[in-house]
């Protein structure tokens, strides 16, 4: 697991059952859904739909494909999926991301609200699957990745791009504006001050990219690989289902 000084802000989610911690993770993102978008421009200088822009193309969605956003929030990444004869289903467990989601428009794709434990798909159903900063929120990431490998065809993949740990050399730098700057951000654009902090502490907890490699391979998924992105700020990892 990546390192880091204890921190202050616990929320008590490492303290209560995971039906619990469940519903207050839903209940942070309800309570951001409709600034959800501006905040993330605002966080991250927009550098987060150039991270997207790169799971996509390393998705290569082709015609007739059936694709899976998990954890799609407002669906700008299944947006960016969708066409061609593509299948594609945006899966998140709140509906107010959902809901702002189609305020913008979501032609072409079907929305369904499970979470990444229970995915509610059929064995071996699905060509590719994505998932952008959401498997840190899952409650039991290991079921969740396990419920993704089970799901795909042979064959299939699955790309999962979140926050990692970034280079030494810029580390100090990125934990004071994580801090510092991101939860003040939050009070004055998304009025939630309390839910950033929240995200901050779930991005420092999240294992760095070789502990994450190793979870993927333990999952059943081969041939893992990662990419860093902007100095191991964001890392898109990959992995394959056998094809058996």
């Amino acid at each position: 697991m990546s390192g880091g000084a204890p921190l202050k802000h616990s929320f008590g989610f490492q303290q209560v059952d995971p039906a619990e911690r469940q519903r207050r993770i839903r209940q942070v993102f309800e309570s951001v859904a409709p600034r959800y978008d501006l905040m993330n421009d605002f966080m991250s200088f927009g550098i987060h739909r150039l991270w997207k822009r790169v799971l996509v193309r390393e998705a290569a969605a082709t015609g007739g494909q059936c694709l899976v956003d998990l954890a799609g929030g407002t669906g700008d990444v299944a947006r960016a999926l969708s066409g061609d004869g593509r299948a594609v289903l945006l899966v998140d467990p709140s509906l107010a991301m959902m809901q702002a989601g189609r305020a913008r428009g979501l032609d072409g794709v079907r929305c369904i609200a499970a979470t990444g434990e229970a995915l509610p798909l059929a064995d071996a159903s699905v060509d590719t699957l994505t998932i952008a900063f959401g498997i840190r929120n899952m409650t039991d990431m290991e079921e969740a990745l396990r419920e993704m490998h089970r799901v795909l065809k042979p064959g299939g993949r699955c790309l999962c791009l979140e926050f990692s740990r970034p280079w030494a050399l810029i580390r100090p730098f990125y934990n004071l504006y994580s801090f510092l700057v991101i939860p003040r951000l939050g009070a004055l654009v998304a009025r939630q001050p309390a839910a950033y902090h929240y995200l901050v502490e779930s991005i420092r907890r999240f294992p760095d990219q070789e502990t994450m490699r190793a979870i993927m391979l333990q999952a059943g998924f081969e041939s893992v690989r990662y990419r860093n992105l902007s100095f191991g700020i964001a890392c898109l990892h990959i992995g394959v289902k056998a094809d058996v």
